[in-house]
């Protein structure tokens, strides 16, 4: 009795210490979504260290791309072949700042919070130079952002 009472315990404390799980979170690459045309949706995620957040093409014609000026200090740049998905492990808390190439100046972009912030480089992100409509997008995104 003694030992099953001491296996239960034991097998609590190992779930209660495990850390949590990595999730996966989907972005849409779209022509057409609810802020317009040429969109990822959502735009904005927040997301934890670890978590993957995959950009899923809903045509052949857009990619997702990190965009260098907005990311955190030690996080290399990456992007996604034309039509196919992109995995990006998130690994530093801060903003991750996504674009689609081609149409990165019709404002397709997108915004990813990792960890409960402050984001470190949240000034960094917000000084960015980005092209006139990108920008607009991109500031409305980084009104929500810590």
């Amino acid at each position: 009795m003694k030992t099953a009472l001491a296996m239960a315990a034991l097998a609590a404390a190992a779930a209660l210490s495990a850390p949590a799980s990595a999730k996966d979170i989907i972005i849409h690459m779209k022509d057409q979504g609810a802020g317009g045309a040429m969109v990822f949706e959502p735009a904005f995620v927040k997301a934890m260290p670890g978590d993957t957040v995959k950009f899923l093409p809903t045509s052949p014609i857009h990619n997702a791309e990190t965009i260098a000026a907005m990311l955190p200090d030690g996080v290399a740049p990456s992007k996604g072949a034309m039509g196919k998905e992109f995995d990006l492990k998130v690994t530093k808390p801060g903003l991750y700042g996504i674009k689609c190439l081609p149409h990165y100046s019709m404002g397709m972009i997108a915004l990813i919070q990792v960890g409960n912030g402050p984001s470190p480089n949240l000034a960094a992100a917000r000084a960015a130079k980005l092209a006139p409509l990108a920008a607009k997008r991109m500031n409305a995104l980084l009104a929500g952002a810590k």
